[in-house]
């Protein structure tokens, strides 16, 4: 686990600074770059389903996102590696990227990498019970306890907060909990019956 930790810590912070630098560009340029969010059921708003989780409206909502994407996205590349939190961060963004595009509201403009955020919010939570780690299980429960209320922005409660990006960002850390499981051997039975 120690050999994971800088390169968990590299990548995230990696990935906390290229958002801010890409705030920067998009507030100097007249907020050009928020063109990238996820417009609904538009065909040429696919191509946009994973970089919209790169731009945000504003710096009070980068801010809001990258104190936990820097802890959750850490410790998902502490226990995964760096490899695996990249195809789990790409899943989940293609998820809810795509549940924003299909469920969101006529006209929205849907941004921001809360989605990815919530992603590894479920990804942590049930990986350990999927993979049957005692560690990961204390840290899935460790996360539900510090960040549970992240779920109540899974809910249609609040104008302009994408309840969809939570919502499918959420199963998608899920379904990647899943999909990139270390899958151990069956143990045998000294007859050779698994």
């Amino acid at each position: 686990m120690g050999a994971r930790a800088k390169p968990a810590a590299l990548l995230v912070l990696a990935w906390a600074g290229l958002l801010w630098v890409l705030e920067v560009v998009d507030v100097a340029s007249g907020h050009a770059l928020d063109t990238f969010g996820i417009r609904p059921r538009e065909l040429s708003e696919l191509i946009d389903v994973v970089p919209a989780t790169a731009v945000h409206f504003g710096f009070a909502h980068l801010m809001a996102n990258t104190l936990p994407l820097l802890v959750l996205g850490f410790l998902a590349g502490l226990r995964s590696g760096v490899r695996r939190l990249a195809g789990v961060a790409l899943l989940i963004a293609v998820v809810s990227g795509l549940g924003v595009w299909l469920i969101s509201p006529p006209g929205s403009n849907t941004a921001g990498v809360s989605g990815v955020v919530f992603g590894l919010f479920g990804y942590l939570v049930v990986r350990g019970f999927i993979e049957r780690k005692a560690l990961d299980i204390a840290i899935g429960l460790l996360v539900a306890v510090l960040y549970g209320s992240l779920l109540w922005g899974a809910l249609p409660a609040a104008d302009g907060i994408s309840w969809q990006a939570h919502l499918f960002g959420l199963a998608g850390g899920v379904l990647a909990a899943y999909v990139f499981r270390v899958r151990t051997p069956a143990l045998r039975s000294p007859g050779g019956v698994p």
